[in-house]
């Protein structure tokens, strides 16, 4: 019994030690990695995201944006910053290409990462740009309180197409409604006109068109890498997502 208590003991041991150095060392660049979800959706779909950094080394911190508010979701982005030690690469998807526009103006920030984002320039609400263009769904619904919310019948479909509807219909049930406010505050600031930018285009994607994205990313001047996913293709293709935050983290300067 007693050696039996013994190799559980030294198999414990043995797998606390794998687990806290099962992280690889920092490559050169930045280390530290914040992702910002989108409207409709909390941060919890970067989990895999997140995994693929981890284990190459880097900090990640993912943003809980209230969406009460522009002016919120980017102070709830800007205090996740202020908690960095070092440079920061500064990830959006979808709304929060905006809100890391505005964000990622401080001396931290070394590049931004879009995916599937809406670039506002200044003067400029997300409203706006999104309009610029026909939409490939018209899935957005209002609420009398000033809140909006995307179609639950049509979550799958329009939002996440390219995952299987068990997972989709939980996002679908849980999502985080955005404010109209929020879509029609104009833009103050656009850092990607001074700081480096890494884009994806989604080219399945039903939410956000993807010729807008491809006009938005060349109007920033951004590096543009295509991939084939819906609006959620960090979820649905996180190597490949990891992979451009990866190469604009080992390009910081």
């Amino acid at each position: 019994m007693k050696t039996l208590n013994a190799i559980a003991m030294a198999a414990a041991l043995l797998a606390a030690g794998m687990s806290s150095s099962m992280a690889a060392e920092v490559p050169a660049g930045a280390k530290n990695i914040v992702l910002v979800p989108g409207s409709f959706v909390d941060g919890s779909g970067w989990r895999t995201v997140h995994d693929i950094l981890w284990l190459k080394g880097y900090h990640i911190t993912v943003v809980g944006q209230p969406h009460t508010s522009f002016a919120d979701d980017v102070a709830a982005t800007r205090s996740a910053l202020e908690q960095q030690d070092g440079p920061a690469i500064l990830v959006g998807h979808s709304s929060a290409g905006a809100v890391i526009s505005t964000a990622g103006d401080g001396d931290k920030v070394k590049a931004l990462v879009f995916v599937a984002g809406v670039l506002p320039d200044v003067g400029e609400t997300l409203a706006q740009v999104i309009g610029t263009m026909p939409s490939p769904s018209n899935d957005i619904v209002a609420t009398q309180d000033g809140h909006l919310y995307f179609d639950r019948a049509k979550f799958n479909a329009d939002f996440a197409g390219d995952l299987t509807p068990n997972r989709t219909n939980f996002l679908a049930a849980s999502q985080v409604p955005a404010t109209a406010a929020a879509f029609n505050t104009k833009i103050a600031t656009a850092a990607w006109k001074n700081k480096p930018s890494y884009a994806i285009v989604s080219t399945e994607d039903r939410a956000l068109s993807p010729d807008l994205q491809r006009w938005m990313y060349k109007r920033a001047g951004s590096k543009v890498t295509e991939i084939k996913g819906s609006h959620l293709v960090y979820i649905s293709q996180p190597e490949a997502v990891a992979q451009v935050i990866v190469e604009a983290a080992q390009r910081a300067q």
